[in-house]
């Protein structure tokens, strides 16, 4: 079965997907949403590749260097051995508090024991394949560039001979060897000692990282390689990807197939909050800075989504020359949804703000700055709240009353009125808090639905949404209340299908939805933990782990029948709620040890 099975490098710049047999099969450079070089994840023959050819005597164990994003790729015979280190220099520089994250990726291959024999496939395929490919070989490095854009050029230097690598000879590996793929030229010599070098800062840079995260008693290892993840998604100056790639289907042959390689509002300030929970501040003061000079910029309008360093336009183009990842087409670079509507965008946003506030406030200018931020968002909310949009799915349609839309819209007067009495601006809380007190009134009376005796996706529907499971977490609804005992009864009834979850299993614009999509059972097992369902949560829990790839990613979706994984890779939203998850049943084992 392929699951998705690929390794991820990255140095929140950019980053590479790794096959289990060593293949760079998706990178872009020299940011994570620039044109691929290696997209042989969307089309085997065209999208190009950056791997190794060996016998069939070989098998491969693949790993990454514990508590690091640094991935280990070990060939094994009975005769000979190789490992290939894969990273992306990733450092703090010693003076003045920069980092060095240069668009490079650093191959060392570790001779183990006998005589190992490999050939290199090398085949780049610049700007998403749409051109042909031209090699330059130099004593010092190979050049390559596409006919569709010959100023992005890309630099390989490796202590193997290079014209031999392009001839694909086959080499006798007898000692330790070296890649370097950079998006630049290099100005200082490359080699095997530099890549050392290299190799050394970056795992420092990551025990380092991974040191300041809380443990936990169980669980530690995927909290852990799941905080890994989200941190190689965030990009160096706070804005957060959905996912590493684009135009993953969520069902194989489909057409449900997006860009997720940009910052949603959403999306980001879940990450940034379970980041922030485990012990990293730092990442949310970033995000805060990179929403305050996306929105300062300009108060009148908001989108649910920004590119990441803050793009408004995100224009969608369909590659039609790339067959998509297993035949699934379209590919699509862009996203047309940047332009919806989806009231629900700022209650998430403005739940990590209150954090924000609460726990780690900035200078005075910082305050005030955010401050002005909040009454705008403020502004924003009581004006639309009660106007249709495409809710937390970006269904495509005509715009509906989700009832998830009016909830978070609640959370994000709830948590405006919090921020002003901190501020002692009592005036704005009174405003806002009878507002929410409208949203709240008018969600029991509309979202309740007698005949099926539970909140419905919509006011205008007997529809079941996964989301309707949020509403306790963020406080609308206490744990107790019976409406949310019955509703999370209601949704697990129609919408548990064979241990996994399905967003909600109605028609939309593209047809009936037929793949789970992995948030929403662990959206289901915090819902059952909190009504007092603990060993059914423990056990679901237990169950979805299993269906992560052998390095413990999850991507977007999984395949009810085989557990296969679709959707993009790997996916913010999938981890974060793995974290949250299983932060509660640590912190009740801890709370067990210590009695």
């Amino acid at each position: 079965m392929d699951n998705l099975n690929y390794g991820v490098i990255g140095n929140c710049c950019t980053a590479a997907l790794i096959s289990e047999k060593g293949s760079i099969e998706w990178l872009c450079f020299p940011n994570f949403d620039s044109p691929s070089i290696f997209a042989a994840l969307l089309d085997r023959e065209k999208g190009g590749t950056f791997g190794f050819e060996v016998s069939e005597d070989y098998h491969t164990i693949q790993s990454y260097v514990p508590h690091t994003n640094i991935l280990s790729t070990t060939f094994v015979s009975e005769q000979d051995e190789f490992a290939v280190v894969d990273f992306m220099p990733c450092y703090e520089l010693y003076d003045n508090k920069e980092y060095y994250r240069p668009a490079e990726v650093y191959r060392y291959i570790r001779w183990i024991k006998g005589r190992p024999r490999i050939k290199v496939n090398y085949h780049p395929a610049p700007d998403y394949a749409r051109g042909k490919a031209f090699f330059n070989v130099t004593s010092r490095y190979i050049e390559t560039y596409s006919s569709s854009n010959n100023k992005d050029r890309q630099y390989l230097y490796s202590s193997l001979p290079l014209q031999g690598i392009v001839n694909h000879q086959e080499f006798i590996l007898e000692k330790d060897e070296f890649f370097l793929l950079s998006y630049n030229e290099k100005v200082i010599p490359v080699d095997i000692e530099r890549e050392k070098l290299e190799y050394c800062r970056t795992l420092v840079y990551w025990l380092n990282w991974t040191d300041r995260t809380r443990k936990f008693t169980i669980y530690n290892d995927i909290i852990e390689r799941s905080l890994l993840t989200l941190k190689m998604m965030s990009f160096y100056n706070g804005a957060v990807l959905a996912s590493l790639t684009t135009s993953l289907p969520e069902a194989v042959g489909e057409v449900r197939n997006w860009d997720y390689r940009f910052c949603w509002l959403r999306d980001a300030s879940m990450s940034i909050e379970t980041l922030f929970k485990i012990g990293h501040a730092d990442a949310a003061r970033k995000f805060m800075k990179f929403i305050q000079s996306t929105f300062v910029a300009e108060h009148d309008t908001y989108q649910i989504m920004y590119g990441i360093r803050g793009e408004r336009k995100l224009t969608e183009v369909i590659l039609d020359h790339l067959s998509g990842y297993k035949n699934s087409k379209p590919v699509r670079i862009g996203n047309d949804a940047y332009h919806q509507r989806q009231n629900d965008s700022f209650g998430y946003l403005m739940d990590l703000i209150y954090q924000y506030y609460r726990l780690m406030p900035g200078t005075l200018d910082e305050i005030e700055d955010m401050w002005e931020m909040v009454k705008s968002i403020m502004m924003t909310v009581v004006e639309d709240w009660r106007k249709p949009d495409k809710g937390i799915w970006e269904i495509r349609g005509e715009g509906q009353h989700f009832v998830s839309s009016k909830v978070m819209c609640w959370v994000a007067l709830d948590r405006g009125a919090r921020i002003a009495r901190i501020l002692n601006k009592y005036e704005n809380s009174r405003r806002w808090e009878e507002e929410a007190d409208a949203i709240k009134a008018d969600v029991m009376r509309n979202g309740w639905k007698e005949e099926i005796q539970s909140f419905s996706q919509a006011y205008g529907n007997l529809d079941l949404d996964s989301s309707l499971l949020l509403m306790e977490p963020y406080g609308f609804i206490d744990a107790d209340d019976i409406r949310y005992h019955k509703t999370v009864k209601a949704v697990k009834k129609s919408l548990l299908h064979k241990g996994l979850m399905y967003r909600y299993n109605t028609h939309d614009d593209f047809g009936c939805p037929s793949s789970a999509f992995t948030i929403c059972t662990f959206w289901l097992i915090r819902a059952l933990y909190v009504i007092g369902e603990k060993n059914e949560a423990r056990c679901l829990f237990d169950e979805i782990l299993q269906y992560s790839n052998h390095l413990g990613l999850f991507s977007e979706d999984i395949d009810f029948e085989t557990k296969e994984q679709l959707g993009n890779f790997p996916q913010a939203y999938s981890h974060l709620a793995l974290v949250n998850t299983a932060v509660l049943f640590a912190e009740e084992d801890k709370r067990l040890i210590f009695k």
